[in-house]
């Protein structure tokens, strides 16, 4: 699902409260008919949310970065994913010396590493070149074949190619 709108419309409070966040001032935000705030077991577990801002620790390496977020995964599979996002050869480099476009694929190459059925992102194509744009676009259709789920924000067009795209569009007060 894309969610659009304006800036300031709510998109990004949107994401927070589905994420647990932030919490509504009513109602409930449920994951397999439980409360994710309450006793929602397995929920983190389920989700991954990268925000508008890239996420990631500044003075740590980018293999460092997926390490800290998938302390799991083997050595092995950290590096092809870096590779997917074309970071290879820049492993051992302080994400802080990185370009934003740079520091946003390290970000993203947390979704090359995640099991999380349910992908909540916030502007993930921001500072991202047409390589980027097409590989995250590539990995959308992967994850949405594989019964994965996307709810994410973007005010960049998605291809078609990406089917059953639903849209919720949000309006600011002055609308």
């Amino acid at each position: 699902m894309q969610i659009e709108g304006e800036n300031g419309a709510g998109k990004t409070t949107l994401l927070r409260l589905l994420t647990g966040l932030s919490r509504p001032d009513q109602g409930t935000i449920t994951w397999n008919d439980s409360d994710i705030l309450k006793s929602c077991d397995g929920w983190p577990e389920q989700m991954i949310y990268l925000a508008h801002l890239p996420g990631i620790k500044q003075v740590l390496t980018a293999f460092e970065n997926l390490q800290f977020y998938h302390p799991l995964a083997s050595k092995n599979t950290i590096y092809r994913a870096l590779e997917e996002v074309e970071l290879a050869g820049y492993e051992e480099i302080p994400v802080a010396n990185f370009s934003a476009g740079q520091q946003r694929r390290v970000a993203l190459a947390r979704l090359w590493l995640t099991e999380a059925k349910l992908w909540i992102l916030d502007e993930p194509l921001t500072a991202i070149d047409k390589w980027g744009v097409k590989k995250l676009n590539e990995k959308f259709t992967e994850h949405l074949m594989q019964q994965g789920i996307i709810v994410l924000t973007t005010h960049q067009d998605l291809p078609a190619s990406l089917h059953s795209i639903r849209k919720l569009r949000l309006r600011g007060d002055e609308e």
